[in-house]
């Protein structure tokens, strides 16, 4: 018999600050992370983003350490001694041969990479940084946080691009359902937010120019949206063996009861137009799960404010869940229309949103969704604001380029 995994600590950076009640107010609240890049206006046509503000990380990590991580390596870090704190591990009781870490990013060091080329054109090849390789490769995050905790059991990296945080979350719940361990840390990040990642999204005709309203910039389902918003972050949880979190007292958050993974073979960039993909993973996750598609409360969609992606996921959820008239039980909504995308931690920052909805019984709104795009499924949006609803099982969908697809269903 497969173990039951349960979330026993959750910890995330994010634009808008360092902590989960921090981001879980300000969704709350309808407000947005996104504001006015930090970078030179000048060398770029997108000046806008969800950049995570300057924190002290002096509390979770050596100042020194600190200078030999790429952003997205130190937001993991931070994001994991979060968790870990939250969860009320007390590490020297723990055989630490059982717990594991799965940290992933979709493009690992991209500022460091630039950086250090920046070096090697002035100075020569032989002149970048000795650090220059642990702080770009995608592993590292998972690396520095077993280092930090004497984590013996299994660590490694996913990389999926922008299902990177799901996947990692799924495969560490398997790894604890088949006894490869009793505890797992997982999650995902991103930090691309340099002259490099921007300069390489624009290119790629993937951005929002709505330079001139950052806030109002992210509109998933809006017939006026115009791409999405390139977003830094990291989120973590701590999910552990059932049975093992009852016997040391440990609080439970929810249950991980289901997960499904998927590939579109369809493009390197867009989406099955039809959703055929994302229809596959979110019914293996239900099956998984043993639950119905009457079962789920909310779905946290994957919605990052492109006009093909938008339309095939929500065509998917309608497939499986019905639309509106027919599953009035049934709540959707895009919460990267608040945090912008963070690629590889959106996946987990969002299974945190995901149960945080249900644990407090508020389901989170997609913010400017003026006038929502015909071609869209007839889902509850939810739009402009949250609202009040009991939930007791919930669905984290998160979808790559490359046609990677990953949904997480967490149960109270």
């Amino acid at each position: 018999m497969k173990r039951r995994v349960v979330v026993t600590g959750m910890g995330c950076v994010s634009p808008f600050g360092v902590g989960v009640e921090t981001l879980w107010e300000n969704l709350k609240a309808g407000n947005s992370g996104v504001r006015y890049l930090t970078l030179d206006k000048e060398k770029h046509l997108v000046h806008i983003g969800g950049q995570v503000p300057e924190f002290d990380s002096s509390k979770y990590v050596d100042s020194k350490d600190a200078r030999r991580m790429d952003k997205f390596i130190l937001c993991s870090v931070v994001a994991a001694s979060l968790a870990i704190e939250d969860s009320g591990l007390d590490l020297q009781k723990e055989d630490l041969t059982r717990i594991g870490v799965i940290a992933g990013s979709a493009a690992g060091g991209l500022e460091t990479i630039q950086k250090n080329h920046e070096t090697m054109q002035v100075r020569g090849y032989h002149k970048c940084s000795p650090f220059m390789v642990p702080m770009m490769i995608t592993n590292m995050a998972a690396g520095k946080i077993s280092i930090k905790y004497g984590l013996k059991g299994p660590s490694k990296s996913v990389v999926t691009a922008c299902a990177t945080g799901a996947h990692s979350i799924g495969d560490a719940y398997r790894a604890i359902q088949y006894n490869d361990a009793d505890i797992m840390i997982a999650g995902g990040a991103e930090a691309g937010i340099c002259d490099l990642g921007i300069g390489a999204f624009t290119s790629a005709k993937t951005l929002s120019k709505h330079n001139d309203e950052p806030k109002k910039a992210s509109r998933p389902y809006d017939k006026d949206r115009d791409g999405f918003i390139m977003s830094e972050g990291a989120g973590i949880l701590v999910l552990e063996e059932r049975e093992h979190a009852l016997k040391r007292g440990a609080k439970i958050y929810a249950e991980l009861t289901g997960y499904g993974q998927s590939s579109d073979a369809y493009d390197m960039v867009a989406p099955d137009p039809n959703g055929n993909g994302a229809i596959l993973a979110m019914e293996l996750a239900l099956k998984d799960a043993g639950l119905k598609p009457d079962d789920i409360d909310y779905i946290n969609a994957h919605g990052t404010s492109t006009h093909v992606g938008d339309i095939a996921e929500s065509r998917a959820i309608e497939k499986v869940f019905g639309d509106k008239n027919e599953n009035k039980k049934l709540s959707v909504s895009s919460t990267k229309s608040m945090t912008g995308h963070m690629l590889g931690g959106a996946g987990s920052v969002e299974a945190i949103i995901a149960i945080k909805a249900m644990l407090e019984g508020i389901v989170p709104p997609t913010i400017n969704l003026d006038n929502q795009d015909p071609e869209v499924a007839n889902l509850d949006y939810t739009p402009y604001n949250a609202k009040k609803k009991e939930m007791n099982a919930v669905v984290s969908n998160s979808f790559g380029f490359g046609g990677c697809n990953a949904v997480l269903v967490f149960k109270k």
